[in-house]
């Protein structure tokens, strides 16, 4: 159980680049990233209005000296300093992340990154690369993947509970944008903009979240081909979708299914994984992250609830507060931030045993979401027809 013990010895010392006052996802990332002491908020660029950034990041306590104007700034003056930033998260608009990615690495920082990672498979090998020769952590917010019933639906698949896997069954289906609400609404506009968003919209912004849950949960299930058909429901995101339907058969025969949308009217979020197995099934939904529903054929469903004696040692490792009480995206995302610090520690201390021990969404994940997005966009582009993955 996670208790609030130190785990590194110094909090590293961080920044943001974007998450400003008006950010949808700013607040969660520092949450996150402060709830266990492993990091610092000590400098940042987080608002395209460097005076709007700058009074912001002083309501946050940070030093009027250290809120920069942009990223550039940023690395170049901290680098200077004696106390200077150790890593960077970056939650700024899709189209921004591989040049400041880029930039946050040859600064020789650690990264935390929205996904996607970058536009396209040539970008994301790229970085990859350049982390790789850096010893950089690269680390990519698929904040779900922190909750602590995703570990264990990993080890009963692993100890054979489903038997043969068959199918995985993936959604990521909310209704908020089922109207033109870009058309009102600042934060929207950049995600059907093809500049800012890259080339899609619901796959790479939902549809690559339960793709890392499979991952997560399924690691030696190996895509082998995949056809993606896409709508642009309201006519005036096109050529960007949002909404999208992508089968994939997979290396021994099990097959799988991602429907991403945004235009799923009447649904809050709509994010569910289900595998199914010869001897069973079993199924987590992100709005009701606490219980995993797991029915054996032939015998009453079971509900598995988060925090209890029963679930694998590796579940309950990410465990904050015993079962009962109700954990949610803060506690995720918080398990998340917490294994991104003890990947940083470690690499910073050259301990490759201790890395190769974590699991979390490293530069490997966020460049297998960029192939997926970029393997579906061709598929639905050649009139849905099979691609090679």
């Amino acid at each position: 159980m996670i208790n609030g013990s130190k785990t590194i010895t110094r909090p590293i010392r961080w920044a943001m680049v974007g998450g400003g006052e008006h950010s949808q996802i700013g607040y969660i990332h520092r949450s996150a990233a402060l709830r266990d002491r492993n990091f610092e908020l000590v400098a940042a660029a987080l608002d395209i209005d460097p005076t709007r950034g700058r009074v912001f990041g002083e309501q946050l306590g940070i030093d009027p000296e250290r809120c920069y104007p942009d990223y550039l700034s940023l690395f170049e003056l901290e680098a200077q300093r004696h106390d200077g930033i150790e890593a960077v998260s970056i939650a700024t608009p899709n189209g921004t992340h591989y040049a400041i990615t880029h930039a946050a690495l040859e600064a020789g920082l650690h990264v935390v990154c929205e996904k996607p990672l970058c536009f396209t498979l040539e970008q994301a090998e790229a970085l990859r690369t350049l982390a790789q020769s850096k010893g950089r952590i690269v680390g990519l917010t698929y904040g779900y993947a922190g909750h602590q019933l995703i570990e264990q639906a990993r080890a009963m698949i692993a100890a054979q509970a489903l038997g043969e896997i068959r199918m995985v069954h993936m959604q990521f289906a909310h209704g908020f944008h089922s109207a033109p609400v870009e058309a009102q609404n600042q934060a929207t506009q950049w995600r059907v903009d093809p500049r800012q968003a890259g080339p899609s919209y619901v796959l790479g912004d939902v549809g690559t979240h339960p793709l890392y849950l499979s991952k997560v949960m399924l690691p030696d299930l190996k895509i082998k081909r995949l056809m993606c058909s896409r709508q642009s429901f309201v006519a005036s995101r096109a050529p960007l979708e949002d909404n999208a339907y992508t089968l994939m058969e997979y290396e021994g025969g099990a097959m799988g299914m991602v429907w991403s949308s945004a235009v799923n009217a009447g649904s809050m979020h709509g994010q569910k994984i289900r595998v199914i197995g010869a001897r069973a099934s079993l199924e987590w939904w992100d709005e009701r992250p606490n219980q995993l529903t797991f029915e054996i054929q032939g015998q009453p469903a079971q509900i598995l609830e988060r925090g209890m004696g029963y679930l694998h040692p590796d579940a309950l490792q990410d465990d904050r507060i015993g079962g009962g009480h109700p954990e949610g995206l803060f506690e995720a995302w918080s398990n998340l931030y917490r294994r991104f610090a003890l990947a940083m520690n470690a690499a910073d201390r050259g301990d490759a045993e201790a890395l190769a021990a974590l699991r979390y969404p490293d530069i490997d994940a966020g460049v297998e979401g960029v192939r997926w997005v970029e393997r579906c966009v061709e598929s639905a582009n050649q009139d849905s027809t099979w691609v090679v993955y």
